[in-house]
């Protein structure tokens, strides 16, 4: 099963189980739906934590899906995103180890974030060609401001969750159990009044947004001037930050299904797929050890054998050590 779901003293918990990332293929992200429908439907359910199994709360979309009916077959990542931030009853994000692409597009619909610290942080999509296409852009510019998600997303180089932890990305940074701390934290918002915080619904505060945008521009014509997602990246966070968050999720989404289709992005993701088989072969387990080459061991024999001299000479045993 890709989403495991338990009541934890009246916090359900949806905990995402697809190895090796708990990518957010089409399986898990019909379990988080089911998930959070099953939260508001049980009166003895106050709040909603989601998290990840083992070594990430969520790596990314499944790009293995791209450009199949699998990719569009509801409920899409935008289906799955709308329905957690709708949610009636409060969900936060118990995010840890990694929150890559479309696994921080899901942490970031969600009301709130604890974060354990070292987790990597990214939205890596243009890597491959591509931009965030669930809203990442936009939510993502509300809470770590416009300078930040320029670098995050134009780069794509991963931020340890503790530099972000200034941000309203997080709420919390956990000292201990990252699951406790959400837990507590969960029964803690659970009587707030009014609504609770959509990343969506903040304001972007920037004195000089059109003069930064433009500053982002030059540094992107100079050393990606022949790839298009970087300067799509831009013109999307420009478009909520001048149109709105409603018009600059609709670009988002239109200039991703353009960009997946383009020869720039299959090119990366052919070359993505190729790096990691290369790392496979055929009939032999992945944690076989690897035999050290011949050069490799004549360096080390030559390493122990000065290693060896040098303590004879300490000792005053080695009359021709030298």
């Amino acid at each position: 099963m890709a989403v495991d779901y338990t009541i934890r003293d009246g916090v359900a918990v949806i905990t995402l189980d697809n190895p090796p990332v708990n990518g957010l293929g089409h399986s898990t992200r019909l379990g988080i739906v089911e998930g959070i429908d099953r939260t508001n439907n049980d009166a003895n359910v106050q709040a909603v934590v989601t998290t990840g199994t083992g070594k990430a709360f969520s790596g990314s979309a499944d790009i293995t899906e791209f450009n199949t009916p699998k990719a569009t077959q509801e409920p899409t990542l935008l289906t799955v995103i709308k329905a957690v931030e709708g949610s009636a009853k409060p969900v936060v994000a118990a995010v840890h180890s990694v929150a890559m692409g479309g696994g921080l597009e899901l942490a970031l619909g969600a009301h709130y974030r604890v974060a354990s610290p070292g987790a990597q942080i990214a939205l890596p999509e243009v890597k491959l060609g591509i931009l965030p296409g669930a809203g990442g852009t936009q939510r993502l510019l509300g809470v770590v401001g416009l300078e930040t998600v320029l670098n995050m997303i134009v780069t794509g180089t991963p931020v340890m969750s503790e530099k972000l932890a200034h941000t309203a990305l997080f709420d919390e940074m956990a000292n201990g159990d990252l699951l406790e701390a959400a837990l507590n934290f969960a029964r803690r918002v659970v009587g707030q009044k009014g609504p609770h915080p959509k990343a969506r619904d903040r304001k972007i505060e920037h004195a000089n947004a059109e003069g930064f945008i433009q500053f982002a521009r030059n540094g992107v014509a100079a050393v990606a001037k022949n790839f298009p997602a970087p300067h799509k990246c831009i013109d999307a966070i420009e478009r909520d930050v001048l149109e709105g968050f409603e018009r600059g999720l609709a670009y988002e989404r239109e200039c991703f299904l353009a960009l997946v289709q383009t020869p720039e992005s299959r090119a990366l993701r052919h070359a993505f797929f190729a790096e990691r088989a290369a790392d496979k072969i055929a009939d032999v387990p992945s944690k076989t050890p690897a035999r050290e080459d011949q050069a490799h061991r004549r360096d080390r024999r030559g390493h122990d054998g000065r290693r060896h001299r040098d303590e004879l000479r300490q000792r005053g045993l080695a009359r021709d050590a030298a």
